[in-house]
């Protein structure tokens, strides 16, 4: 018997193994109800009855790049630095792919994969450099549905449709003939919003767009217009979020619900493609000795907290979904364990029975659904770390879920007051009610990391990358500048916006900006 495969969408099984991630913005309420009530994803639906449902999974940091870097090398992104979508783990390091692929898997990664140094677009490695900067300027395009073509128009990504036809392809003409177990991983960028392209060629993706055919699978019916404070109440951090992701203006409740209906109709969009992977496994008879793991990079706010996008520990953008599948797996299965993107390494590498290597930070989750008593024994605490240090958040922020506690600190635990949430919308801060809660909950984050200190070396960081970027550019910086995806506020004040990033760079100190 051949050991398990991957597909992510991670297909591993007993012995192959798939790995799916919809490696974006895949809200993890959606896979459980009574999220899963909202929109029809039968494909993930199969999953969840066929295998384990993980109720309580987060990212380890809610922006592409660095959650993937920590997917892929089993880290809390403090300890591999990844800072930002351009500064991730080196090309050379070392991937549980490349762990399956040395102990004798045939291994296949396709579609997004965006974990190393060195991507993403200028305009958004530039945000996150100068988050401290005092000035508020829109970064991204003013979040809009966008309706197109017919009940027969199916296939709107084409990008992830034809990478996951390439996955449905190497089933079928390669996996199904290998000799050895196989590990195949799908990236898609779906349901992430689609580029603004009225907004030019430096536009973010604030455009969420499907199909009439897409729009039936979802129940108009169910989909809530989410609850906002004033803009007067948010947290200082949060109204930074809200401006710069332009929310910050007036939106009809026929606004809101279109934009969350079209994001609905994009996860469908993705659960099919799902279900392309799981028919090409099945026709080959490959499905019973596969394990199929689904998750997520992050979530999509999808206009909760008045913010789309990710980059915020609100439950939308840090929660994700983990769906385990495969022989020798409990089915049916809802586990309340709470775990994170960077347990998926040692879960693996346990499933394809080798050793891990180096120290991670995450522990298996295979004690926790195994139906065999010859697994390791769980050792997962009884929290979750996430941290952020990108753009759209002007301060470091670490969070730490315990229980039915949320908590979240920000940059040197003194300048910017921390928030402490207990209720389901998130909506009250209770960190004042509640000081002996926050101090314990404190000292735990502190003993985990050294949070003060990893965001004065991000803040360092972000100084000296800018002022070598700056020094690259030469004649050519103050236009380069100008013509980023914040040109039409940057254009309102340009000697204003000029003088703050100076007086920024050549600050002995930081100024938190609200």
């Amino acid at each position: 018997m051949k050991s398990p495969s991957f597909f992510i969408y991670v297909f591993i099984s007993y012995q192959n193994l798939v790995l799916m991630c919809l490696c974006l913005f895949q809200d993890g309420r959606l896979s459980f109800e009574p999220g899963s009530k909202v929109v029809r994803l039968p494909y993930i639906n199969y999953l969840r009855e066929l295998g384990s449902t993980f109720l309580n999974t987060y990212t380890n940091s809610p922006i592409c790049c660095p959650s993937r870097a920590a997917m892929w090398s089993g880290q809390y992104v403090h300890l591999s630095q990844s800072w930002n979508n351009y500064k991730c783990l080196d090309a050379n390091s070392t991937t549980w792919m490349d762990l399956l692929e040395r102990n004798g898997y045939r291994t296949k990664m396709l579609g997004k994969l965006d974990y190393t140094s060195g991507s993403h677009s200028v305009s958004n490695r530039v945000e996150a450099w100068t988050r401290d900067v005092q000035f508020l300027l829109r970064q991204e395009g003013r979040p809009v549905a966008q309706l197109i073509g017919n009940m027969s128009t199916r296939r709107i990504m084409e990008k992830d449709w034809k990478n996951t036809d390439k996955a449905a392809q190497w089933i079928r003409q390669t996996a199904a003939i290998s000799k050895e177990p196989f590990a195949l991983y799908l990236g898609l960028n779906l349901p992430h919003p689609y580029r603004t392209e009225s907004l030019g060629p430096t536009a973010g993706g604030s455009t969420f767009r499907s199909s009439p055919y897409w729009l039936t699978k979802v129940s108009p019916e169910l989909v809530s217009v989410p609850k906002w404070l004033p803009m007067a109440a948010m947290h200082p951090v949060d109204y930074y979020s809200t401006f710069t992701k332009n929310c910050s203006s007036d939106f009809t409740e026929e606004e809101i619900k279109n934009i969350r209906t079209f994001y609905f109709a994009m996860c469908a969009e993705a659960d099919a493609m799902l279900g392309q992977v799981i028919s090409a496994l099945r026709e080959k008879g490959l499905l019973a000795n596969t394990v199929l793991i689904f998750t997520a990079d992050h979530g999509e706010l999808a206009m909760e907290h008045r913010q789309f996008y990710k980059m915020s520990m609100f439950e939308g953008s840090s929660r994700v979904p983990l769906l385990i599948m495969g022989p020798g797996l409990k089915s049916g299965l809802q586990v309340h364990q709470l775990v994170s993107l960077v347990d998926l390494y040692p879960t693996v590498l346990e499933i394809a029975g080798i050793s891990a290597v180096g120290n991670l930070s995450g522990h298996s989750v295979l004690p926790l659904i195994s139906t065999s008593r010859n697994v390791s024994k769980n050792e997962h605490p009884e929290w979750v770390l996430s941290e952020y240090h990108g753009c759209n958040a002007n301060a470091s922020t670490y969070m730490l879920r315990v229980g039915h506690w949320k908590y979240i600190a920000y940059a040197d635990g003194i300048s910017v007051p921390p928030q402490l949430f207990m209720d389901k919308d998130e909506l009250h801060n209770v960190v004042l009610r509640f000081p002996d809660v926050q101090a314990q909950l404190d000292k735990l984050l502190r003993s985990i990391v050294d949070y003060p200190k990893v965001s004065s070396a991000v803040h360092l960081y972000n100084k000296n990358r800018f002022a070598a970027w700056r020094d690259s550019l030469g004649r050519n910086y103050t236009e380069v500048i100008a013509n980023l995806r914040w040109h039409i506020d940057w254009q309102k004040d340009i000697l204003a916006n000029e003088k703050a990033i100076d007086t920024w760079l050549h600050g002995s100190s930081r100024t938190f900006c609200i």
